[in-house]
């Protein structure tokens, strides 16, 4: 049976603090100019990541149906699918015609999961979830990101984010959690940093009876707008360790298939091209490598923070 494994109501809680530092972004003129132009100023990446590719076999069930630039994976099954990432707003069409290219059904996606509420990653959720009439996952601020449109200060990219069409009444999950649909069972892992509601989701796929630990990482990136500052312990509390939990539970994930929301981030193409049979792809200290890059970004970050407020 169709399954959505919650343990308890997961309520988001604000600090005071965190709260003074949204009210002084929202007062500040200068601030909602700049959010207002972000929201309405067009994405110079956006044509590149949104560029057409064919939808391929990950392997077994996992399927890649996004563009070029930004991952959306189905998993399928004979009870219906679940779909990772409706990337950009303009990218839902193409997701919608890979899925249909590869004979499957988009009124079958029973679940859209999200990594993470940017606009690049959650854009085309909207009209993905209005096509396939699926319930949408994600983590508690994920979810509240989502269903507002945008993030919020908690967002280190608040301020130069674009906004993009809300969804409501998105379901909760938390870490550890589970969503199932058939024989499809995907984990939810709680990685912040990125974004405050970042989430990492694994699964198992499997052919001609091997099974192989599937891993779509969420970015782990440490880049914001002009404001925020991570060493910023009195606004975000706990955000630097937060951060550096995340980047752990990725590099001890089991992980034989690493994808990644930005595919170039852990060479998907290269390592897609590198076999004809597509082995190119597994590679077990795929997470690990990528969480050490993380780890070494997010200390230049740190250090470049306190050079410049000692």
């Amino acid at each position: 049976m169709d399954s959505f494994n919650s343990n308890a109501p997961l309520r988001r809680m604000v600090s005071f603090s965190a709260l003074i530092a949204i009210l002084i972004a929202l007062s500040n003129p200068v601030a909602l100019a700049a959010d207002a132009t972000a929201a309405t100023t067009d994405c110079k990446l956006c044509a590149e990541w949104n560029e057409p590719v064919e939808p391929f076999r990950i392997y077994g069930n996992a399927w890649y149906v996004g563009p070029h630039g930004l991952s959306s994976i189905l998993i399928t099954s004979d009870r219906g699918h679940i779909l990772i990432d409706g990337a950009l707003a303009e990218s839902a069409p193409q997701i919608a015609a890979n899925i249909r290219k590869l004979g499957f059904r988009v009124e079958d996606v029973k679940y859209i999961l999200n990594s993470h509420a940017h606009f690049d990653h959650a854009g085309g959720i909207g009209a993905l979830q209005k096509s396939s009439h699926a319930t949408v996952v994600a983590s508690a601020d994920g979810a509240a990101a989502i269903e507002r449109g945008r993030g919020d200060r908690g967002d280190p990219q608040f301020l130069s984010a674009r906004s993009f069409p809300p969804v409501h009444h998105v379901q909760r999950i938390g870490d550890g959690e589970t969503v199932s649909v058939g024989d499809i069972t995907v984990t939810a892992h709680a990685t912040p940093g990125h974004t405050p509601g970042g989430t990492t989701w694994t699964w198992k796929s499997c052919s001609a009876e091997r099974c192989l630990d599937i891993v779509f990482a969420d970015s782990l990136v440490a880049i914001s707008d002009d404001v925020y500052r991570y060493s910023d312990e009195k606004n975000h509390p706990g955000i630097i360790a937060a951060f550096r939990r995340s980047i752990a539970t990725v590099a001890a994930l089991p992980c034989d298939i690493l994808l990644s929301t930005h595919p170039d981030a852990s060479d998907l193409w290269k390592r897609r091209d590198a076999a004809a049979d597509g082995s190119g792809l597994i590679d077990r200290d795929a997470c690990r490598q990528y969480a050490d890059r993380a780890s070494q970004r997010l200390g230049q970050r740190l250090a470049n923070e306190k050079s410049a407020h000692p």
